[in-house]
């Protein structure tokens, strides 16, 4: 996936400055013409400042110009492009100046199409990739190469299939989605059931997934199709890289999760949540909307309130022993306070 930089014209501070709402303290007629960070920038570059680690950075950048909040402005030495907010004003700022090329229309001679695929004459199909019967592909999708596309799978205009990604039969992607390389969506559930002699029987995963509008999938990570009903995945979530999706997963509107995450089959988790690295969660359980996970949290029970949680699981031992020591770890702190009474006492 390319992007190109405005290296010809460039931006002006007046024009950023307009479009994002920043007030300008400096030359407006300067011209940017790529992102950059505080130290490696030049005079045709544009950086943010939003941590005092990088204090020293700020007073020494060469940028042509720094997006920054109204408190840190005294600090820089060049143009500023002052917001309460310039993180996502740097976001909307670097986007505008390396935009997406458009794909470029056409199906490479060594891209496999069905012929009973349905592929909008704007789509790029690169090489080495494979369109199965029955998919559809709308307008300005791009297929990158050695990317498969099930059977009846839909990908919605403008999305964006990476490198060496799957979806699979009957999955379906919204508008304006990107999808890193290596990702596979709608491969079978985790289903299987024992025999009297312990042997496991297959269960059939029937249902598919959903992925709505403007998702961002990362690389490597794996969404498993429901079993009878399909997984769904909410407009604008973010998913990191290595992320395992359990089957009949709903995941709301806006949610972001972090690299490495283990989300078990049947678990609800509502919108605008933040869930950090590594965190598990066990099956069955519902996480309601605007909930922060720090990393490594281990969820084992729904959680009903907004807010931020924490808490790992202690090493590895008997369910019955660790039962027991999970129930009195919650009364460490209690335990703590009564012994330092007792301490102060004596």
């Amino acid at each position: 996936m390319q992007r190109r930089s405005h290296h010809e014209r460039g931006l002006t501070l007046s024009e950023l400055a307009r479009r994002h709402e920043c007030q300008l303290r400096g030359e407006p007629g300067v011209r940017v013409h790529r992102a950059s960070t505080l130290a490696g920038a030049d005079a045709g570059s544009v950086a943010f400042f939003l941590n005092q680690a990088y204090l020293n950075d700020l007073r020494s950048t060469g940028a042509g110009a720094v997006i920054l909040s109204e408190p840190h402005a005294a600090e820089c030495p060049v143009a500023a492009l002052i917001t309460p907010d310039p993180y996502r004003v740097f976001a909307g700022v670097a986007d505008e100046l390396h935009e997406l090329l458009p794909p470029a229309a056409g199906i490479h001679a060594d891209a496999t199409v069905s012929a009973d695929a349905s592929v909008d004459e704007t789509c790029e199909v690169a090489a080495g990739a494979r369109v199965a019967a029955g998919a559809t592909l709308a307008r300005g999708v791009y297929i990158g190469p050695n990317a498969t596309v099930g059977p009846r799978a839909h990908i919605g205009a403008d999305s964006r299939i990476l490198a060496n990604s799957a979806v699979c039969e009957g999955v379906t992607i919204g508008k304006r989605c990107l999808v890193h390389p290596g990702a596979v969506l709608g491969s079978d559930g985790f289903g299987n059931a024992p025999d009297a002699g312990g042997r496991w029987r297959k269960i059939p995963q029937l249902g598919a997934v959903r992925i709505g509008d403007d998702v961002e999938i990362g690389a490597n990570t794996t969404i498993d199709r429901g079993a009878l009903e399909d997984t769904v995945i909410g407009d604008g979530v973010r998913l990191d890289n290595l992320i395992q999706i359990g089957h009949n997963v709903h995941i709301g509107e806006h949610t972001a999760m972090a690299a490495g995450c283990m989300i078990a089959g049947s678990v609800k988790i509502g919108r605008r949540c933040r869930i950090a690295g590594n965190v598990g969660m066990a099956g069955h359980i519902g996480i309601c909307d605007d909930v922060v996970l720090l990393a490594r949290t281990v969820v084992t029970r729904p959680i009903r309130k907004p807010g931020a949680y924490a808490g790992s699981m202690t090493p590895m031992e008997e369910v019955s022993s660790w039962r027991r020591n999970a129930a009195r770890f919650k009364h460490l702190d209690a335990l703590h306070q009564r012994v330092r009474r007792l301490e102060r006492s004596q």
